[in-house]
């Protein structure tokens, strides 16, 4: 191989690729011309058929022989073609290989990092940390004494002393004779819609 094409960098896909349609395109001027030729050569076998007849023969083995290498062209541009495909989905099949181990190797760096025990470790912790904050909150929403302590039954007792000392005192109170109210012997002040009112009876008697 070395003695055909020497030592060369490597070659890529696109490289492949671009080599190959330039080969397809001279192949198909190479065609395009041989045609031309051929119609030629049938031109001149028409027109010596019956003049010329060793002319018209020679004319139609050129002709013979420029088909000849319009068919191994023809074949050589079927094989460009095909190889032209091949390279091309393989390169597709690379690609995709390449994005797919890509993807792969990125899942496995972020998977890398996650321990399953880290993880249930991790869970756990968050768990007790919102209970601890729930209990902070329940502590935090209960009345606040100031440092004073309060005894409940204490409470009560005070309670039940000033409700006695409220019994004695009716008590003393219904003792004492009832005293009944003075009656003024002025009557009592009319308000001022009562005045109004009893002026406008006394400006319609009038």
């Amino acid at each position: 191989m070395h003695l055909f094409f020497g030592n060369k960098k490597k070659v890529t896909p696109k490289d492949s690729i671009v080599e190959l349609r330039n080969t397809l395109q001279m192949l198909e001027k190479r065609e395009t011309f041989l045609q031309t030729k051929i119609d030629n050569e049938l031109k001149i076998a028409k027109a010596n058929a019956t003049k010329n007849k060793r002319a018209a023969l020679m004319a139609l083995k050129r002709k013979k022989q420029f088909e000849g290498q319009i068919e191994k062209i023809s074949g050589s541009r079927l094989t460009i073609e095909t190889q032209v495909m091949a390279i091309e989905n393989a390169n597709v099949n690379l690609e995709t290989m390449k994005a797919m181990r890509a993807g792969a190797e990125a899942m496995k760096g972020i998977h890398g990092a996650m321990d399953i025990n880290k993880v249930d470790q991790t869970m756990e912790e968050i768990r007790d940390q919102m209970e601890l904050a729930n209990e902070i909150s329940d502590v935090i929403s209960q009345p606040v004494g100031f440092g004073v302590e309060m005894d409940e039954d204490d409470l009560l007792a005070e309670l039940d002393e000033l409700e006695q000392e409220e019994l004695d005192k009716k008590l003393m109170e219904t003792d004492r004779p009832l005293q009944m109210p003075s009656v003024p012997n002025h009557p009592e002040e009319e308000d001022e819609e009562e005045a109004e009112l009893r002026e406008l009876r006394e400006s319609m008697v009038m």
